[in-house]
């Protein structure tokens, strides 16, 4: 198992609910992937440093994890195709 820090940023335009979901559908992919969830933090709306599909902010999220190679790759490969997603990065950590 390696760890990951796994960032991604939702889009402002959604009611909160819908924010929250996206989050949580995003952390279901992780754990259906037995990934484990050692941290999870909801950084709020932010300002972008430049403008991504015409947006100014967005909601960031960071789950710091221990995964799998496959695990980070369905993480990756999800929020690729995820709408509700502006840009996601997946850093891994050496311990």
């Amino acid at each position: 198992m390696n760890k990951y820090e796994m960032m991604f940023i939702v889009r402002p335009d959604m009611e909160e609910a819908e924010i929250k979901n996206t989050a949580e559908n995003m952390k279901k992919v992780l754990t259906d992937a037995k990934a484990k969830i050692i941290e999870e933090k909801s950084m709020g709306q932010k300002e972008l440093a430049y403008e991504i599909k015409k947006f100014n902010t967005g909601y960031y999220y960071l789950f710091v994890v221990e995964a799998s190679k496959e695990a980070e790759q369905e993480f990756n490969r999800v929020a690729r195709i995820n709408e509700n997603l502006l840009r996601h990065l997946i850093v891994k950590v050496e311990e």
